[in-house]
């Protein structure tokens, strides 16, 4: 996948710059040519040595060197490299780039190429946070550039949150996406999953069994395609898929929340197992027992209907929506009315009942139902399931224009 790729990798100033060695190496070993440019900020926290040695490549660090200027010069290097990387990408790299800064040689960089460029946030949680900072991601993601990361955890700093580096296997994962080639490429597909947890109190929620191994073989395929994928999960149990955005979410308002957040799409797919209510006014603290015998009363209300939201959009719609219907009888007669009610173009339906093992299970048997009629598909592995529904979003997509 990256053999033969050449990787400009523009290392920012921050704590988790470290891991941008291992990065350069394990791009190597999966065949890229790696070419470092490192801020002044960077050289805090790694070496040109080391960033030399590993990619065995001359490292970067001034605009103003004139014997690279006479040589290659800034405007050619930005644009020699297949892919432009910035690991981590600090929030004062953000700001320049969002507002066409150019005072260093990295900043330069990224306003000279013509190439796609890819950036790894690492901030302290509070910065990732900051209405400036987010105004700025929004900008970027706007101007077509790819994100990957941050993740949520503990930092240098001894906070806890979004804003720690992703780890390197995901960012190679999204860099060889992003290198990817194949008929969905420059396609931005929403992918949601897994089931949603509607709480009761603190320690007790509303969910189903949904595994959410069938969305995340959804999001894999159509990133095999060479789609831009957005992943949005409930808590599922399954590995997140790779190479793609990932938002985590627990209830159905937030996923709600998240899809919204990530429109426009070229299409939508509707995986997941939303919860179909909430308690109304879950307690903030544990309900107890209290002797007496009788249980507690629970008001519910309805969840949002995140597949008819968007099928019903007035604007910006995508250009194709497919939901899923998980039933346990008269599978197609129901889930015919269900796409009809929500006016999604395609539901992918499936009969969940016990004896099936579909549910959390390692296959599937859908039916697909579409203007045309309902076709069904034989049993298979859920990844066969997703490879065979990613190439018809592809050439329905192709179809659309």
């Amino acid at each position: 996948m990256l053999a033969g790729k050449k990787i400009l990798l523009i290392i920012g100033g921050g704590i988790a710059a470290f891991k941008s060695l291992d990065l350069i190496r394990r791009l190597r070993d999966g065949g890229a040519e790696v070419v470092p440019v490192l801020t002044k900020a960077s050289e805090e926290f790694v070496t040109p040595l080391s960033a030399s040695a590993l990619s065995a490549q001359k490292v970067y660090r001034d605009l103003f060197d004139l014997t690279d200027e006479a040589e290659m010069g800034h405007i050619e290097l930005s644009r020699a490299a297949d892919l432009v990387v910035v690991a981590p990408a600090t929030a004062d790299l953000m700001g320049k780039m969002a507002n066409g800064l150019a005072n260093d040689l990295a900043s330069t960089l990224l306003l000279a190429t013509d190439k796609p460029v890819m950036i790894v946030p690492a901030m302290n949680v509070r910065m990732w946070e900051h209405a400036a900072t987010q105004r700025n991601l929004a900008t970027l993601q706007g101007d077509g550039i790819l994100v990957c990361g941050p993740d949520e955890g503990a930092m240098a700093c001894g906070e806890f949150g979004p804003g720690r580096m992703a780890e390197v296997p995901d960012i190679v994962a999204a860099v060889e996406a992003a290198l990817r080639d194949g008929p969905l490429k420059g396609k931005r597909i929403l992918v949601t999953s897994g089931p949603t947890h509607e709480p009761i109190d603190p320690v007790r929620y509303i969910a189903n069994r949904s595994s959410g191994a069938q969305g995340t073989a959804i999001a894999n395929a159509l990133a095999a395609l060479g789609a831009d994928v957005v992943f949005v999960t409930g808590p599922a149990d399954v590995e997140r898929p790779q190479g793609v955005e990932i938002i985590e979410v627990q209830t159905a308002n937030e996923m709600l929340e998240a899809t919204q957040s990530a429109l426009p799409v070229d299409a939508a797919v509707f995986a997941a197992a939303v919860a179909d209510w909430r308690v109304l006014s879950a307690s903030d603290s544990k309900i107890k027992k209290n002797g007496s015998g009788k249980l507690p009363v629970l008001e519910f209300a309805e969840n949002p209907d995140i597949l008819a939201s968007v099928s019903q959009m007035k604007t910006g719609r995508p250009g194709l929506v497919v939901g899923f219907a998980a039933e346990t009888d008269d599978v197609i007669v129901n889930a015919t009315s269900k796409r009809l009610r929500k006016q999604c173009d395609w539901i992918i339906a499936n009969d969940v009942s016990p004896e099936t093992g579909i549910m959390g299970g390692a296959e599937n048997q859908v039916v697909v139902i579409t203007d045309s009629g309902a076709k069904a598909w034989p049993r298979m592995d859920k990844d066969d399931v997703a490879k065979r529904l990613a190439a018809e979003i592809s050439v329905a997509l192709e179809a659309n224009g």
